[in-house]
C-alpha cells in the first residue's frame, strides 16, 4: 500500500507581492491507479471513466471500483481546446468547463454528488455515488486531450 501525495499550488505576484497558497492532500493506502489520456473529439461526448460496486460490473477497461475510488484528478491537457465535463450520478448530472490547462478534483466517488437545478440555495441533501465522467470538447472543430488520474485503496 501506498500514499498518494496530491499538491495545489497558487502563485501570483500583485504589486510587488506574492499572494497565493501551497495545500498538500495525502491519502492513504492506495492499492490501485487508473491513468490514462484521452483526445475527445469535437461534437462528440466521450465517457473517460466509469464507476461500479464491482470492477467486473460492466463491459470496458475504464470501470472503477465506485467504493474504494478516493481521489480522481481532470485536467484538461490541450493548450487552447475548451470543453465541458460531466459528473454523471444515479439520477442527475453536473456540469462544469475545463478551460485549457484547468482540472477538476474530486474526493471520492461513493455518495460524492448530487446534481441540483430547482433552486438557487443548496439544499445539501444526501449525496448519490457517480456512475461516469464524461467529456464534450466545446469547440466545433477542436479535439480536446483530456487526461483522468484516479487513486483507489
Amino acid at each position: 500500500m501506498a500514499n498518494l501525495v496530491a499538491t495545489i499550488s497558487e502563485s501570483v505576484t500583485i504589486n510587488g507581492a506574492l499572494r497565493g497558497s501551497t495545500n498538500t492532500l495525502t491519502v492513504t493506502d492506495i492499492t490501485d491507479t487508473f491513468e490514462r489520456t484521452v483526445t475527445c473529439p469535437h461534437s462528440n461526448i466521450t465517457t473517460i471513466a466509469s464507476f461500479n460496486s464491482s470492477v467486473a460490473g460492466s463491459a470496458g477497461n475504464m470501470n472503477l471500483d465506485l467504493e474504494n475510488t478516493k481521489y480522481i484528478r481532470v485536467t484538461n491537457t490541450s493548450a487552447t481546446a475548451v470543453c465541458d465535463l460531466a459528473v454523471v450520478e444515479e439520477t442527475g448530472v453536473y456540469t462544469v468547463v475545463l478551460t485549457a490547462g484547468a482540472s477538476h478534483i474530486l474526493c471520492q466517488a461513493d455518495t460524492a454528488v448530487f446534481a441540483e437545478d430547482d433552486s438557487t440555495t443548496p439544499a445539501f441533501p444526501t449525496l448519490k455515488d457517480i456512475t461516469s465522467i464524461q467529456v464534450k470538447p466545446r469547440g466545433a472543430t477542436d479535439n480536446a486531450n483530456v487526461e483522468i488520474f484516479v487513486g483507489v485503496v
